[in-house]
């Protein structure tokens, strides 16, 4: 029993001497306290280089580590054994976020250039007043096509995907807000939408057209399209300027119904440690300069009004990711539907998927 209680007084002492020796390396190197930043985006959606020039200007060490889907990085947070300092969730995780405590409020004060943002991309629904939240990039949700392989089609309309002529030629996204969303913005119907009538003559819709539907898939969608396996597809803005860089063929448009308007928005996770330092993030990539840079590098749209006017005007003239206010005032966020509705839209997406098999 002795031995047992020596044994166990030594691990104790072992363990506390590794934490001591861990925390006197980190503070030595920079990495304690306010000399260090977690920050927690998704991969590859900053420019390193910009890192590198905070990392110069105030002294702090950045730590960037990625996510691929807004329910992954929920989860991280919500179990709150990491330190993530700055996050980039979108719109409606945001919302989630807050209702379960999830987000600390910003203070604007410490956000001098929030006042670059664009006034459109301000006190939306998910997040009044941008008291939790600042826009990072956003973006539209149309359709990417080839018109040598479209037999002439222009896709002003959503209406346009059921066409005949492309049978066994329509790529589609793996998202169920995504292709229901879709379907109600075909027959006129809120992208929100909760209406159990109007949720069953979208998915009697979306059945018409499974004869043109070729796969639905995850991000080899860009790949795919690139590649011309298929002659359009439903697809992220971003996304599809990903795939005409490699493929110049294709073009992009947002039907006239109207779609999503998504965002993706800068926020300080409850698990924040240095919340001095996430602020001087926050607003150093808020710097027009810095902002530009970053839209350049990442290849999506920015809110940020007085970096657009510093981009080239083959970026910020082209309305199919800068969509003229008439378009854009056509689109819709998506709203927090609850965990009850979100699950009878994976559940009807879900039919829709096994028709298609």
């Amino acid at each position: 029993m002795k031995q047992l209680v020596r044994m166990f007084v030594v691990v104790i002492a072992v363990s506390l001497g590794l934490m001591y020796l861990t925390a006197y390396l980190n503070a030595s190197e920079g990495y304690s306290g306010d000399r260090t930043l977690t920050i927690y985006n998704w991969g590859d959606y900053v420019d390193p280089e910009l890192l590198e020039r905070f990392e110069e200007e105030t002294g702090i060490k950045v730590i960037y580590q990625t996510f691929d889907s807004n329910e992954a990085m929920m989860t991280k947070i919500e179990q709150g054994g990491t330190t993530f300092d700055v996050s980039v969730p979108s719109e409606y995780a945001i919302s989630k976020m807050n209702a379960e405590g999830l987000l600390l409020e910003l203070d604007h004060a410490k956000l001098p250039n929030l006042k670059y943002i664009d006034p459109r991309f301000m006190n939306l629904s998910f997040d009044p007043d941008n008291a939790y939240s600042i826009p990072y990039f956003w973006g539209t949700v149309g359709i990417v096509y080839n018109p040598e392989l479209v037999g002439g089609l222009t896709f002003s309309s959503w209406d346009d995907l059921w066409d005949e002529r492309l049978r066994n030629q329509i790529l589609l996204l793996d998202g169920a807000r995504e292709v229901m969303g879709m379907g109600l913005n075909r027959l006129g119907y809120s992208l929100n939408d909760t209406n159990e009538a109007h949720l069953q003559e979208a998915k009697a819709k979306l059945l018409e057209m499974t004869p043109n539907v070729k796969a639905i898939v995850g991000d080899e969608i860009k790949m795919l399209l690139a590649n011309e396996e298929a002659a359009a597809g439903l697809v992220w803005s971003g996304d599809a300027s990903e795939i005409m860089d490699e493929n110049d063929k294709l073009d992009y448009v947002v039907p006239e119904e109207g779609s999503n308007l998504w965002f993706d928005n800068m926020v300080i996770p409850k698990t924040a440690r240095n919340i001095e330092g996430a602020h001087q993030f926050i607003n150093f990539m808020l710097d027009p300069e810095v902002a530009a840079q970053n839209a350049e590098y990442v290849g999506y749209s920015t809110p940020n009004k007085a970096a657009l006017a510093l981009l080239p005007e083959e970026i910020s003239g082209d309305e199919r990711f800068y969509p003229n206010e008439e378009l854009t005032g056509k689109l819709e966020v998506y709203d927090n539907l609850g965990k009850k509705m979100l699950a009878h839209y994976n559940e009807l997406f879900l039919e829709f998927k096994m028709h298609k098999k």
